[in-house]
């Protein structure tokens, strides 16, 4: 049988030894050729999650901040928020929290040169609505609004930093949050 294997291998031009010498240079040019592919289709990837006016905010950011209610107390308060930014549109979320107070919010957006609009939620409430606003470039003044419900929203955005400004007309009256990634 293994003088069949030779026979086969040195009828085809090459003899069986030749052959398992070449299977790893083979596979080390077939591995190197995969990872050049991989790394080229994550820069295609990220380029068009890097591209349009949300770009800036991409990925994942935390940090702290002080919560205002209507009764005129304030609380400190821990965050966390992901940015998923694609072309001209954006999902995101932001979740806020102290011992006695809880943000859930989660938003779809979409730009139309500076002008943004999109839809928002906010989980531990059970309230949801739409959003207006303009900027670009990770800088942003937005007017969430649900029945009865009306806030003014600011992010800036400034390399690793940014800063979430929320002022509203309800029991809860605003938020001051600075994240970094």
């Amino acid at each position: 049988m293994e003088h069949q294997q030779a026979y086969r291998a040195a009828g085809a031009g090459k003899h069986r030894a030749y052959r398992t010498a070449e299977a790893p240079a083979r596979n080390r040019r077939l591995l190197i050729a995969a990872a050049v592919l991989l790394a080229a289709t994550a820069v295609s990837s990220e380029s068009k999650a890097q591209s349009g006016p949300f770009a800036p905010m991409a990925g994942s950011w935390s940090g702290a901040g002080t919560v205002s209610l209507e009764d005129g107390s304030t609380e400190r308060i821990r965050c966390r928020a992901k940015y998923a930014p694609i072309g001209p549109t954006m999902e995101l979320t932001l979740t806020c929290a102290s011992d006695a107070y809880k943000l859930a919010f989660a938003a779809n957006v979409q730009s139309a040169g500076r002008a943004i609009s999109g839809s928002w939620s906010e989980a531990s409430r059970n309230i949801s609505g739409t959003l207006q606003g303009r900027g670009s470039g990770g800088n942003f003044e937005l007017v969430a609004s649900a029945a009865g419900f009306n806030a003014n929203i600011a992010l800036k955005t400034s390399g690793n930093k940014q800063t979430v400004n929320i002022h509203a007309d309800s029991q809860f009256r605003g938020a001051n949050i600075s994240m970094s990634r």
